[in-house]
């Protein structure tokens, strides 16, 4: 293939090479249970480490965790590089970054309710056209009254509040059932359950610390411990489409870049698609398309191709195809459509060879430097040289605290919102205390001008302080005046935070 920047990861005939240039290019990673999917990709994302790629990897099994620590001399590993011809191992760890939904295996990812928005939390919760009208007045109402809705209780509380003034708000907004209501309280409520609580609330991620490189110029491997959350699939869900839709919105065009900003593995990727709601799909699908010419390449690990769907399959240029297993009917088929898909010489039996192949063994074809799928071909994966297998709870704390994002994420922060004030106002209205027209107007007003001022903090926050305070700071400049401020921020703010879904998602 030239002299292209590439990686080497497998050798047949020849060395098989994934060139970073298109590493964007997306890829699959398939096979039975136990045939050596972990090891091709852990290879891979070593690879693209090294070459200064930050990479993302989702850990269901635990055992990706070992990208943190050095691997150790072993008679296998050591057969294996002499078999391909390579030089003694020299094992070294990857710059790693641990992250945990639920804050307990690595640093806490949350984002807030209203950077979600209504749309992409009625196709999560699977809400009817009914009930999703209804969760877009709750959220118009908590703008135009200043409720910032930052975790669950917070759109819990707003909905209780409408189920009691279901009068009032039908004739502002349009009909609103206290049935339409109860029926999305009671999918938040699954959703808390799956640990929705954990991921709703503040400091909001920063998806720029998804991209961060060493001072050597090795890209950071982040690894998130899905182990927990993987038995959550709506959780699951929610964070994968609002992560790829952030980072989608959030990047610049790049085109085709030397190397790629960033690169996501997804494993066991069967159990995404398989409890996944038919929106996700169609969104997974539309990102996966899309989401290349942001300089973004995702991988998808999984044990068998059919398991991914064909309109996201037919993306993935990059294949390391391991051993399938042909027991059922079904398993035949799998084989039979999985071996049409490669491009091959004459005379070469893909069937036969898929059945046939060891551990650590593949079919391979990548991309040429023309954008061509390479003819296939049997080889073997190299071994890595990150541990081959998990880490000690001792080992992870050390590499959590040498992470660097403690003091930015560890602490969870309540402010002030809408489950505050609408508790004080209840319990103002309880107390036979309610505030004379005028003054409850004026609080109103004061209040839209603290919703401004916060909207422009949270766009900050949520895209990395650039575009966010560039909009801030713009505004406030040129208008120059709190009430104004809070009057056009807020519209500005809210189209912002919500505009990570704008392009993606699309009306119903």
């Amino acid at each position: 293939m030239g002299d292209f920047p590439a990686i080497e990861f497998a050798k047949g005939e020849h060395p098989h090479r994934l060139l970073l240039g298109l590493g964007n290019r997306h890829g699959l990673i398939a096979g039975a249970t136990g045939t050596g999917k972990t090891v091709s990709l852990k290879v891979l994302a070593e690879g693209f480490s090294r070459a200064g790629v930050p990479v993302f990897v989702a850990d269901v099994k635990g055992d990706l965790a070992g990208l943190a620590q050095p691997g150790t001399p072993d008679p296998k590993l050591a057969d294996r590089a002499k078999q391909l011809g390579l030089c003694e191992l020299a094992f070294a760890p990857c710059p790693t970054v641990f992250w945990d939904l639920y804050g307990q295996q690595g640093y806490p990812i949350r984002t807030a309710i209203a950077e979600m928005g209504p749309l992409l939390l009625s196709r999560l919760l699977q809400l009817n056209e009914t009930q999703e009208g209804v969760l877009n007045i709750a959220f118009k109402a908590a703008d135009e009254e200043g409720l910032l809705l930052l975790d669950l209780k917070d759109l819990q509380a707003l909905l209780a509040f409408m189920a009691e003034n279901a009068a009032q708000f039908s004739g502002t907004y349009g009909n609103v059932s206290k049935a339409s209501v109860g029926a999305i309280q009671r999918q938040l409520l699954v959703l808390e359950q799956q640990g929705g609580e954990d991921f709703f609330g503040e400091p909001a991620l920063d998806l720029h610390d998804f991209l961060r490189t060493t001072s050597d110029g090795r890209g950071v491997v982040n690894i998130l411990a899905a182990d927990k959350l993987i038995q959550s699939p709506r959780l699951y869900a929610t964070f994968l489409l609002w992560m790829l839709s952030e980072l989608f919105e959030a990047l610049p065009e790049v085109g085709d870049p030397e190397k790629p900003r960033l690169v996501f593995f997804f494993d066991e990727a069967h159990l995404l698609f398989d409890d996944a709601p038919k929106a996700l799909t169609e969104k997974v699908e539309q990102v996966v398309r899309l989401i290349r010419s942001k300089g973004v390449g995702v991988y998808f690990v999984t044990q068998n191709p059919i398991d991914v769907p064909d309109r996201v399959l037919g993306q993935l240029g990059h294949r390391i195809q391991h051993a399938l297993r042909a027991f059922t009917p079904r398993d035949q088929k799998a084989l039979k459509a999985c071996a049409d898909t490669f491009r091959s010489d004459k005379g070469f039996d893909v069937v036969r060879a898929l059945q046939e192949l060891g551990v650590g063994e593949a079919l391979v074809s990548v991309l040429d430097e023309k954008g061509i799928p390479e003819v296939v071909e049997r080889a073997f994966i190299y071994p890595p040289v990150s541990r081959m297998g998990p880490i000690t709870p001792e080992e992870r704390k050390a590499a959590i605290a040498a992470g660097g994002l403690a003091l930015k994420y560890a602490t969870t922060v309540d402010r002030e919102s809408a489950y505050e004030k609408l508790t004080a106002r209840a319990a103002e209205r309880q107390a036979g205390g309610e505030q004379p027209k005028a003054e409850k107007t004026a609080s109103r007003g004061r209040s839209r001008d603290n919703f401004g001022e916060s909207v422009f903090k949270s766009v900050a926050r949520s895209t990395g302080s650039s575009l966010g305070t560039q909009i801030g700071r713009s505004v406030a400049k040129s208008l120059g005046g709190s009430g104004a401020v809070a009057t056009v921020g807020g519209s500005i703010g809210r189209a912002v935070i919500r505009g990570i879904l704008g392009s993606i998602l699309g009306e119903r």
